[in-house]
């Protein structure tokens, strides 16, 4: 169920939501007047909370002011082995777990707020392969109006022995990139959002490209991926996402866009409010393509035999 929740300052309250028996934790952001157009469902990415999209080195880089302030609600959840329920999984869970858990917990909240149209999976960095694997399920969420993933591609740009199955040096240069991306003060601001990657996360980071494999065919709405200037996990070289584009066989548009002027957690940089609008005016076409869809024929303008 949906747990006690304290207001803050700038309009986000934490929340408490029921994943089939396992508390997760979430910060939910609501827009003036309480009925959204839409549902922004935000996860975040390894070694980071849900605090991810709430950053306040900067007054314009929060996801959750931005999305209630365009009619959304926005909720960033915190994933299995994050925050509330870091104590009932120490080890975290595994990807497709992770993905059970995050549809669990959405039907907790469907089940007791107004979602509008639907709703939209805006995700970072591991979270992007927890989306994709939710959406890719039978069934899939329901009322799932696309996806907006930054940071996750398929193919790494690291050797095997590089990936971040344990802590080692450089891991946070190639999370960062260039300092000069961030606003003053975020790596103070960071200390509150930054956490241990659990065990069972880094245990299979190495098989995402054959996962993503099996996964990307069967997800059926609307896909956005953006990849940073200075992104270094991933490949982004125009063979590598041409391949990737077309794995999503059944997704009705996919689309891929570089973010300049960011390091791979483009949501804690200067480029955080482009990156946010970009993606909520990806959120605006799905909701135009949702509309359309949905009108009746008998409603439809027949067409004119004005001249003009």
């Amino acid at each position: 169920m949906t747990g006690p929740a304290h207001e803050s300052t700038h309009g986000v309250r934490r929340i408490t939501l029921d994943a089939a028996g396992l508390p997760l934790s979430a910060l939910l952001a609501e827009p003036p007047g309480g009925c959204p157009r839409a549902v922004v469902v935000a996860v975040h990415g390894g070694g980071m909370n849900a605090g991810y999209f709430d950053c306040r080195a900067h007054p314009q880089q929060s996801l959750l002011t931005l999305g209630a302030s365009l009619g959304h609600t926005v909720l960033a959840v915190d994933r299995p082995g994050y925050r509330h329920s870091a104590a009932r999984l120490p080890q975290g869970q595994g990807l497709a777990d992770q993905a059970v858990s995050l549809r669990a917990a959405l039907r907790d909240f469907t089940s007791r707020h107004d979602t509008g149209a639907g709703l939209f999976l805006l995700a970072h960095s591991y979270g992007g392969k927890v989306a994709l694997t939710a959406a890719a399920a039978d069934p899939g969420l329901p009322h799932l109006l696309g996806i907006d993933i930054s940071g996750c591609g398929h193919l790494y740009a690291v050797e095997p022995d590089e990936l971040p199955t344990v802590p080692k040096a450089g891991q946070l240069r190639r999370s960062w990139g260039p300092l000069r991306l961030y606003p003053s003060g975020t790596f103070r601001e960071s200390g509150s959002i930054v956490e241990p990657v659990p065990a069972l996360e880094r245990a299979e980071l190495a098989r995402w490209p054959l996962l993503f494999r099996s996964t990307a065919p069967r997800v059926r709405v609307p896909v956005r991926l953006t990849f940073a200037e200075h992104e270094a996990w991933w490949r982004d070289d125009d063979e590598a996402l041409t391949d990737l584009v077309a794995h999503f066989t059944a997704a009705p548009q996919v689309s891929v866009e570089r973010q300049p002027g960011a390091g791979h957690n483009i949501s804690l940089g200067r480029a955080a409010r482009a990156y946010h609008l970009r993606a909520l005016a990806f959120l605006e076409d799905c909701l135009v393509a949702r509309e359309t869809t949905l009108t009746p024929l008998a409603v439809r303008p027949q067409p004119s035999s004005v001249a003009s």
